[in-house]
């Protein structure tokens, strides 16, 4: 099992690397649910960590529907990402109706190739999740969904996850997410038999 810690710091970062993460998602300002960091903390975090990093791409706080100058900033980010050495980034864009935008999401995916694409909790706003999967697929550069199953947490998600890994086959990647920690991380993998799974505590208090 494949335990991604959340983090907004490079102690942090090193923090979870000492307790046993296998992959960090690297964040700025958590209390927003995670915004782009900058591009020193990126560096700094790639070359003080023999683990994997995904990088946050968010440009602001709020809903995730974004405007074009949204997106054209996200694009730089991404470039940005990609001459840093970055090999993951996460993302994702809703439209008005708090559907999957696919045409922004491709549009961001393909700018990032041929570094992954995490398409994030976002997919836990859209009004039908499973529906919302099936669109990802249709975007081969997304290689995984962090998701709570729609649910508040992982655990309140467990159904709808065990559905989201069933459809995504071996296409997708379903990172469950949602209030998991080193206290029940047992549990959660107990009901719902993922591959990975990601939390700001998952190898503990990283502090």
């Amino acid at each position: 099992m494949i335990k991604e810690a959340c983090v907004e710091t490079l102690p942090e970062a090193i923090a979870a690397q000492r307790q046993g993460a296998d992959r960090i998602e690297l964040c700025s300002q958590l209390g927003l649910d995670g915004l782009t960091p900058s591009s020193k903390l990126i560096q700094e975090t790639l070359s003080s960590l023999s683990i994997p990093a995904k990088v946050m791409i968010r440009p602001r706080g709020g809903s995730f529907v974004h405007s074009e100058e949204d997106l054209k900033t996200m694009e730089k980010e991404i470039d940005q990402c990609k001459y840093l050495g970055v090999t993951e980034v996460v993302l994702g864009v809703l439209d008005e109706k708090n559907e999957i935008d696919l045409e922004a999401t491709a549009r961001l995916a393909k700018r990032a190739s041929p570094m992954k694409v995490t398409f994030h909790k976002a997919i836990d706003a859209t009004p039908n999740i499973l529906a919302a999967l099936e669109q990802l697929k249709s975007i081969p550069e997304v290689t995984s969904i962090l998701t709570s199953g729609g649910e508040a947490t992982a655990l309140e998600g467990k159904n709808g996850l065990k559905e989201m890994i069933q459809l995504s086959g071996d296409q997708l990647t379903i990172i469950p997410a949602g209030r998991i920690t080193d206290h029940n991380i047992d549990e959660v993998h107990a009901s719902i038999g993922a591959s990975e799974y990601h939390g700001r505590r998952i190898v503990g208090e990283l502090n």
